[in-house]
């Protein structure tokens, strides 16, 4: 099955495009981009939500992926793989970048279940989706090894004996002359339940979708353990009804998968009548999670980090709160917020400083973090804009004033996605709130 790899905001163009005005350009078959300039139709009303979107190039019309990563998967198998933009920046190329995106993905919610040094040697050989399928049929395998779990569910049929209890009005109707049957309703201790009917269903979906051998091969083995149980015809309600309960645990990363499979709930699928399984993931979403879950580790005892915080608005109206304020993290001792930070998922150079460029800075962010700094923190203390550390903004910008809030400080701080640590400066009036070194 072929594809092609790409990074976030990166261009694809049909084959055929002249070679010459391509440069970093990624050709997919005309088939795949009429299909992906569909879904740029139906996503162009969710604006800066949409995950691809119709542009030009050079003149040419091409279709951009945006700010989000994973894996697009056209209806007729073939795949693009959107890798991290920082990808670009670090060594070892869509290698490294797909560990990197493997890690980050353990911090977001629904995705903990990754088994992180198994998953990133398989993705220094395989693109994500061969990656996710694996962890998948791993997870299934884990299950057989320890044995189907059976339950007791209610059956009714017409038996040539008698077993639990006799349906009267229906054994009447079908069995006036038939003496020698029952229809009766009983309890059936069976591996035919909702838990193993959704891992069939989705083993049967991977399946499909999956070109590896490896993969190929493991899911046929476990599709024949689970032959006799049948596939799930109600996906929703079959989820709703799994019960994780009383010896039940090991199914858990299992079923997550099979959730992230059959619902898509966190990436986007395509739209129309040509569904395809997608696992796409925002980029801005996956770094926040990313940052929170580090940055918690760094705090100074007994100092807590508080993740979407949203305890002040804007502005208040006829005895109404509007517009709630909803910084990303909120560090807090005891008694009162002491930090506010919020995460950027965006690529800053640290050398164009000058009043054009700004760093390449946005000044909405620094609207954004002064209100956040006159609500939580009474206009005094420290905010912070935390971006990912590259070569271009590997050290912390000089601290910004606010002229009509002389007591309120702006920092921007580059986050270290190998070290997994916030970078400050010596002498930051807040570094006794981190562990810096």
């Amino acid at each position: 099955m072929s594809g092609v790899t790409i990074y976030e905001f990166g261009m694809l163009v049909p084959q055929g495009t002249d070679d010459s005005k391509i440069d970093e350009l990624r050709k997919v078959p005309a088939n795949v981009f009429d299909w992906l300039e569909k879904q740029c139709l139906h996503t162009s009303e969710q604006g800066d939500a949409a995950w691809v979107r119709l542009t030009q190039r050079r003149g040419r019309k091409t279709i951009q992926v945006r700010s989000f990563v994973g894996v697009i998967r056209a209806p007729d198998g073939f795949q693009i793989e959107v890798l991290p933009k920082v990808g670009q920046a670090i060594r070892g190329g869509p290698t490294q970048a797909r560990q990197l995106l493997i890690e980050m993905l353990r911090c977001l919610n629904g995705f903990r279940h990754i088994q992180t040094d198994r998953a990133k040697l398989a993705a220094t050989r395989m693109p994500l989706l061969e990656v996710f399928v694996g962890e998948f049929l791993l997870a299934v395998e884990h299950i057989v090894k320890r044995g189907l779990r059976s339950a007791y569910s209610p059956r009714q049929d017409n038996l040539f004996a008698l077993r639990g209890k006799l349906r009267v009005a229906q054994h009447l109707r079908q069995n006036l002359c038939r003496a020698d049957r029952f229809f009766t309703e009983y309890d059936e201790f069976s591996t035919n339940r909702p838990e193993n009917r959704l891992l069939h269903t989705a083993l049967r979906r991977v399946l499909s979708i999956s070109a590896s051998q490896a993969n190929q091969k493991l899911a046929r083995e476990l599709c024949f353990v689970f032959a006799d149980i049948p596939e799930s015809t109600q996906i929703a309600p079959d989820f709703q009804q799994v019960r994780l309960d009383r010896g039940m645990g090991y199914y858990a990363d299992a079923l997550a998968w099979a959730r992230l499979i059959l619902e898509t709930e966190s990436p986007l699928t395509g739209v129309g009548e040509n569904r395809a399984l997608s696992l796409l993931f925002p980029m801005e979403a996956v770094f926040e999670a990313f940052v929170a879950k580090h940055l918690a580790r760094q705090l100074a005892r007994p100092l807590i980090l508080k993740t979407q915080a949203h305890s002040h608005h804007l502005v208040r109206h006829e005895e109404q709160n509007w517009f709630r304020l909803k910084p990303d993290l909120l560090v807090r001792d005891a008694a009162r917020d002491l930090i506010v930070l919020d995460t950027k998922w965006k690529l800053l150079d640290g050398l164009k400083s000058n009043s054009t460029d700004k760093y390449g800075l946005s000044p909405n962010d620094f609207y954004q973090l002064q209100a956040y700094g006159q609500s939580y923190l009474d206009g005094k203390g420290d905010v912070i804009l935390v971006y990912p550390k590259t070569d271009s903004f590997a050290q912390p910008l000089p601290v910004f004033d606010f002229p009509k809030a002389p007591e309120l400080r702006l920092w921007v701080l580059p986050f270290c996605l190998e070290s997994r640590r916030l970078l400050a400066p010596a002498n930051a009036p807040f570094g006794a709130c981190f562990r810096f070194r």
